[in-house]
This record gives structure tokens, C-alpha cells and sequence, in this order.
């Protein structure tokens, strides 16, 4: 059990970024991660953000990672920042959206954008004023800082081959997801990450979402003997974002506050360009190790995207935020998918 809480919550307390020494007079921020670096994908993503930025500054300006939950909550983060308890964040969008639901918007989209199109919506369409806009009205500046592939779809106990399967189903999923699922009959558990493999090996939840492939391998949950469903309806893309509150990102020299952004963008580029080689390789690793890989039979997706389209409609009756970005980033899926399809070869 320790082992397995140790690598999803972090072990990183204090971790200096690589690379050269610091320069005299150097600006260190402290900044808290949601990702243990030691883990692929995003964890990867804080290593890397750190090593580019203060290679960029010639060390003048250092990123100190802070281990997950040692300062704050993770999922509180964001008002620790508000608050001033915390300097800087490395964190999933989705956990602004109690503070603002459009967050899920960029945090997980049940049938939403995938990764390429997450980014091309968020630094090419209106995908980052919606973002920028939501947290400066929550006082903090919010900067894209990486995109995350698509979660797998589910560790189960037991088959799921119809849409009545899921009736009475005890599932831990995100909060739009579990409304979906919710939809379908099944019971939603609100399960910490770092309790899901353990009560899932108990059978005291059924089955439910974890992460990417990569970090459910990661994490030993091809140890289970369960079967692992595909795809990952629920999330195909995620938003990693780096946080300050506007007042302390206004006192950085605009040349930081520039290297900064340059750093996440590039961290945007390495976390596109390395996942789908590295989530290829889990899937090896997880097929050698005994797991069964399933893909959800068309009537259970068919089932899954038209309570995620009720879903989503009903949340943006609730929100003009979150339906005024929605509307926006449904035009600009649909209009790239003539070229998407278009370019395809056969």
C-alpha cells in the first residue's frame, strides 16, 4: 500500500530543477505540483518545465518542485494560491471547476477534443481567452503549461458488454463522467487516487477510471488480473496548467514572465510529441504482463455519448461561461473535421 501512495502522491519534496548551477541572485519559485515527476506523462511534464525554464533563464530564474499535497490539498491549490500560502501550482485544469465550471472544459470533455486539437483550440481559436478569462477573474494567472493524452477507459471486476451492465455498478469517475455513468444506472464512489487500486482489489468499488495507460502501468494496476477497457471516452485530452496569483506574476520581470510562457509551451510540445510512443509501450507492457485489453462494444459507446450530450446540455443551461466556450469549441471541432478526415490516408 505505500508504495503505491508514495508514487501517486509525490516524493519530490524540494527538488531543485536540473541543469546548471543557479546564478548569483537567482529568483527561485516554489511551486507545488499535482504530479509525482517520477511518474510518466505529466509527472514527466513538471521535470521538464523546470530543467527548460532554468536552462532558458541561464539559471537566473529556478522552478523549486514542491511534492503533491505537502504545502496544500492538490485539489485546493488553487485557493492556496489566492490566499498567498502558496507562490506558484502545477496542476489538472479540472480542479478549478468548482470555482468556475468552465474548467471541465479543459480538464476532461467526455467525447471532447483530443490533444492536438485541445492545443490548436487553446493557442489558435478562442480556447485560451476562455481560459485566460476565467482565472483573472478568480485573480490568478493561468498559463497552458501542457496537454495530456487520453485516459484509458476503465479497470473492471467484471465484463461490461451492454449499456444494463452498468445498473447498479459501484464506479470511481470524474465528476462529468460519473454524471454519465450516473445517467446509466451505475453508483458513483468518490475514491482518493491513491485508495482506487486497493479498494478495487478488494471489490469494494467494481471498477472505474484511473489515468493514462502509461501511468496505470506505472502504478502496477496490471497486477489485478482485470480486464482494461478502451477508449477513454471520458477524457481524451487534459489541460496541465501553471498558476500564480496576478500580483505576483506582475512583479516578475517581463523577461520571466516571457520565459515562463516560452517554457510551457515547449512543455506543450514535448508532452504532444512523447505520448503517443510512450502510451504505445504501456500497452505492450500492460498486454505482456497478463491484461486483457477490451474496446467498449458500440452500444455501450453509443450509450456513453448520448448521455454525455445530455450532460454537457445541461450544464450549460446552468452557466453562461461554460456554454458560451462549449458552443465555441464545438465549432471548432466541427470545422476541422473535414480536414481531419480529409488528410487521412486510407
Amino acid at each position: 500500500m505505500i508504495g503505491v501512495l508514495a508514487a501517486v502522491l509525490g516524493t519530490a519534496a524540494g527538488t531543485a530543477a536540473a541543469g546548471e548551477p543557479d546564478a548569483p541572485g537567482a529568483r527561485v519559485i516554489q511551486m507545488q505540483t499535482a504530479f509525482n515527476p517520477g511518474l510518466p506523462g505529466a509527472g514527466e511534464g513538471v521535470r521538464s518545465f523546470t530543467k527548460t525554464l532554468k536552462h532558458m533563464s541561464a539559471g537566473a530564474l529556478t522552478v523549486k518542485i514542491v511534492e503533491p499535497g505537502r504545502i496544500a490539498p492538490t485539489k485546493d491549490m488553487l485557493d492556496a494560491i489566492v490566499a498567498g500560502d502558496l507562490e506558484a501550482a502545477f496542476t489538472w485544469a479540472g480542479y478549478a471547476a468548482p470555482k468556475a465550471p468552465v474548467f471541465s472544459l479543459f480538464g476532461t470533455v467526455p467525447f471532447g477534443p483530443g490533444p492536438s486539437v485541445m492545443t490548436s483550440w487553446l493557442l489558435d481559436g478562442s480556447g485560451g481567452k476562455f481560459h485566460h478569462d476565467a482565472y483573472d477573474r478568480l485573480g490568478v494567472t493561468g498559463i497552458p503549461c501542457g496537454v495530456q493524452g487520453s485516459k484509458g477507459g476503465g479497470w473492471f471486476r467484471a465484463d461490461l458488454n451492454t449499456p444494463e451492465d452498468f445498473k447498479g455498478v459501484k464506479l470511481r469517475y470524474g465528476k462529468l463522467a460519473g454524471d454519465v455513468l450516473a445517467r446509466m444506472g451505475a453508483t458513483l464512489e468518490p475514491v482518493p487516487a491513491g485508495e482506487f487500486f486497493y479498494k478495487l482489489q478488494q471489490g469494494k468499488v467494481d471498477g472505474g477510471e484511473m489515468s493514462t495507460p502509461a501511468m496505470d502501468a506505472a502504478l502496477g494496476f496490471d497486477k489485478l488480473g482485470l480486464p482494461y477497457y478502451m477508449p477513454g471516452w471520458q477524457q481524451p485530452s487534459a489541460v496541465i496548467d501553471f498558476l500564480m496569483r496576478k500580483d505576483k506574476w506582475a512583479a516578475l520581470p517581463a523577461a520571466q514572465r516571457a520565459q515562463i510562457e516560452t517554457a510551457c509551451r515547449a512543455n506543450i510540445a514535448l508532452m504532444l510529441s512523447r505520448s503517443p510512443h510512450t502510451q504505445s509501450l504501456a500497452l505492450e507492457k500492460l498486454r505482456a504482463a497478463g491484461v486483457t485489453i477490451k474496446q467498449w462494444s458500440p452500444a455501450i459507446l453509443d450509450a456513453f455519448r448520448r448521455n454525455a450530450e445530455a450532460v454537457l446540455k445541461e450544464r450549460a443551461e446552468m452557466d453562461a461561461e461554460f456554454a458560451a466556450a462549449w458552443v465555441d469549441l464545438r465549432k471548432f471541432m466541427a470545422q476541422g473535421m473535414d480536414w481531419r478526415t480529409m488528410s487521412r490516408l486510407p
